[in-house]
C-alpha cells in the first residue's frame, strides 16, 4: 500500500527530486519520510497532509499519514499520531505498532505478523488455505543505525498451477525451501526469515547487510532485478548526492540443485551495480550492470570494487562469468502518467542483429510500459500497462552455475527466458478503507520440445543448443497463459485487511492440445502482511 502511494505522488508531483529514484526498492524509510512530512506540523493535524497539487481529498490525507506512521520512528513524540483506545496504555499507543518504545537513542517497534485466507479450487476437492504466523522487529539506534527482522511460519495449499510450479522448481515461488505439510505432497510448509541492518555512514552514503530481496525498475517485473523469488545474503552500499543514486549490491546465491537429505549447499555470487540520475526534474536515466559468478563457495575479491565496469573486470579474469548491462528510463509526464522502460543487453554481437536476427547469439530483454492517474477523471482510478519481451537463451550460460538464478528460481523475470508477457493492472480506492485491485496478463513461451534447448530454460547450458541460428521470441513447444485476477480489500484498522479475490488462469501447451484451466475463490484477511500473488 505504502509503495504505491510512493509512486502515484511521484506522477502527481512530477519533479521531486528524491521520489524519482523510487524504481530502487524498498525504498530508504527515512528519505521517504522527509519528503512526505512537514516537520513543523504534526501527524494529527490535517494541515499537515494537504495535497499540496490540487483540492485536499479524504483518501489522500488518510494514505498519506498512513505512511507516515508506518516510519513514525523519524518524528519526535510531540509530533505522532496517538491511539484513543490503546490496551493496557501500553500496546497500540500509536496506530501502526502493537509495542513501540521511544527513549533518547532508542525506537523499538514489534508487530504481529498475520495473513489467514481460505478458497475453493473449481473442481478441485481440496480446500486452499494460507496460514502465515509471525513477527517483525524495527529499530533505530542512535539515529545511526537501523534494524528491522521478520521471522514468518507459513502452511499452505495455493491452487493446482502453483503445486507444479513448487514441483518444477523445486522450490516455492519467493521462498525457496519447503517441505510437505503433514505428508500432503500438495501443501507446503515453510519458513520464511528476512532481516536487514543499516548503518548511516555519512548524510550521503548508508551500508546495510543482510538477507532480503531488492528490486530495480519502476514496473510491475524487472527485467535486471525482482523480489519475486527467495530471498539471499547481501551487502549493499547506496550514495544518494545531488542528482544521482549510485547502488553498489554484493549478493551471496544458490546455484539450481536437488536436494536429497541434510546436506550443504554450494554457492555462487553476484555483484551489481546501479546508477540513477535525474537528467531533468521528471526525467530519470538509470544504468545498469551485474555479474553471476560461480568459485568453488568463495567470492572473486575483484568484484569489490564498487566503480569500474564488471564486464573489463570479467574479461581480465578469463571471461568465465556471466555479466549483463542494462539502461532503464522512466518520464512523469503532465502530472497525470509515467512512461517506463528497460532494455537489458546479455551477450550480443552487433552484426548478428543486423543480418542475423534470429541468431542465438541475440540475447536481450526489453520492457515498455506506462501509468495513467484518475483514468476518465475518476479520482484514485489509475491503469498500468506493460510488455515485457525477452529473446532465447537470455540470462543462461555454458555451465549450469552462472546462470541469473537463485535457488532454483530466477533472479529477474519469473518466465526466464523466450517469451513475451502483457500486463494490464487497475487500482481504484473509492473511499479510504476500500480498494478494488485488478490484474490480467496474458504471455506466451517456447518450451523446449524432444530434447532440444530452445532457450526458455534458462538454467540449461546453452551450448546444447541444436543450430546456431532460427530463434525467435516463441520458438519450441508454444505455450500460451491468460492469468486474470480481482481483489477487494477493506482496511478496518491500519494494516488489517479483510480481502475476497477471484483468480481465473486458462493456459495452453501445444503438444498437448488441452487446456488448462483453473477458477478460485478466496476469502480472508491480514494484518501487516502482503497479499499473495499468484502471477506466473
Amino acid at each position: 500500500k505504502d509503495d504505491y502511494f510512493i509512486e502515484r505522488h511521484e506522477i502527481l508531483e512530477q519533479s521531486n527530486q528524491t521520489l524519482n529514484f523510487s524504481s530502487v526498492k524498498p525504498c530508504n524509510r527515512k528519505i521517504i519520510a522527509s519528503a512526505f512530512f512537514l516537520p513543523n506540523y504534526s501527524l494529527s493535524d490535517d494541515t499537515a497532509l494537504v495535497d499540496l497539487l490540487s483540492f485536499p481529498s479524504k483518501i489522500f490525507i488518510y494514505n498519506k499519514r498512513s505512511l507516515l506512521n508506518n516510519n513514525n520512528e523519524y518524528f519526535d513524540s510531540a509530533r505522532l499520531l496517538y491511539s484513543h483506545q490503546s490496551l493496557f496504555n501500553t500496546f497500540y499507543k500509536t496506530p501502526a505498532h502493537f509495542f513501540e518504545h521511544r527513549s533518547k537513542d532508542l525506537f523499538l517497534a514489534i508487530d504481529p505478523v498475520l495473513n489467514i485466507q481460505l478458497g475453493k479450487e473449481l473442481n478441485y476437492n481440496d480446500a486452499l488455505y494460507q496460514n502465515s504466523r509471525g513477527v517483525m522487529l524495527r529499530a533505530r539506534i542512535a539515529n545511526k543505525i537501523g534494524l528491522s527482522s521478520t521471522i514468518v511460519d507459513n502452511q499452505e495449499r495455493g491452487p493446482q498451477f502453483y503445486q507444479k510450479t513448487v514441483h518444477d522448481f523445486r522450490a516455492v515461488p519467493g521462498v525457496g525451501f519447503y517441505k510437505v505439510f503433514k505428508g500432503d505432497q500438495s501443501a507446503y510448509d515453510y519458513f520464511d526469515g528476512r532481516g536487514y541492518l543499516t548503518f548511516n555512514a555519512t548524510k550521503y552514503i548508508d551500508f546495510q547487510l543482510g538477507y532480503d530481496k531488492n528490486f530495480i525498475g519502476s514496473g510491475y517485473r524487472s527485467l535486471f532485478l525482482s523480489d519475486w523469488g527467495n530471498s539471499y545474503l547481501f551487502a549493499k552500499i547506496n550514495t544518494r548526492i545531488w542528482k544521482f543514486n549510485y547502488q553498489n549490491l554484493f549478493m551471496e546465491l544458490m546455484p539450481q540443485f536437488t536436494k536429497n537429505g541434510d546436506t550443504l549447499l554450494t554457492r555462487k555470487y553476484a555483484a551489481m551495480h546501479h546508477l540513477s540520475m535525474n537528467v531533468s526534474p521528471w526525467l530519470n536515466v538509470g544504468l545498469f550492470e551485474g555479474v553471476i559468478f560461480g568459485r568453488k563457495d568463495h567470492f572473486d575479491f575483484q568484484y569489490l570494487n564498487p566503480i569500474i565496469f564488471y564486464r573489463h573486470i570479467e574479461g581480465s579474469v578469463g571471461s568465465p562469468d556471466n555479466a549483463v548491462a542494462g539502461i532503464d528510463v522512466k518520464a512523469n509526464v503532465k502530472k497525470r502518467a509515467q512512461v517506463y522502460g528497460q532494455l537489458l543487453l546479455d551477450e550480443f554481437i552487433l552484426s548478428n542483429i543486423k543480418n542475423h536476427p534470429s541468431s542465438w547469439t541475440n540475447k536481450f530483454g526489453m520492457q515498455l510500459g506506462a501509468k495513467y492517474l484518475n483514468l476518465f477523471g475518476i479520482k484514485n482510478l489509475d491503469i498500468q500497462v506493460e510488455m515485457n519481451r525477452v529473446r532465447p537463451f537470455t540470462y543462461s550460460h555454458n555451465d549450469t552455475i552462472n546462470n541469473y538464478t537463485h535457488y532454483n528460481q530466477p533472479l529477474a523475470h519469473p518466465l526466464g527466458a523466450n517469451f513475451q508477457e502483457w500486463l494490464g493492472i487497475i487500482h481504484y480506492q473509492p473511499h479510504p478503507k476500500w480498494t478494488v485491485y485488478g490484474r490480467s496478463m496474458y504471455y506466451y513461451k517456447g518450451l523446449d520440445s524432444a530434447n532440444i534447448n530452445f532457450g526458455g530454460n534458462i538454467f540449461e547450458n546453452y551450448n546444447t543448443r541444436s543450430s546456431e541460428d532460427g530463434f525467435k521470441v516463441g520458438s519450441g513447444d508454444k505455450f500460451t497463459c491468460l492469468n486474470s485476477m480481482l481483489s477487494i480489500s477493506y482496511e478496518c484498522k491500519q494494516n488489517l485487511f479483510f480481502d475476497f479475490g477471484i483468480l481465473n488462469r486458462q493456459s495452453k501447451q501445444n503438444s498437448q492440445q488441452q487446456k488448462s484451466h483453473s477458477t478460485t475463490f478466496s476469502l480472508g484477511f491480514r494484518l501487516n502482511a502482503a497479499r499473495k500473488e499468484y502471477d506466473y
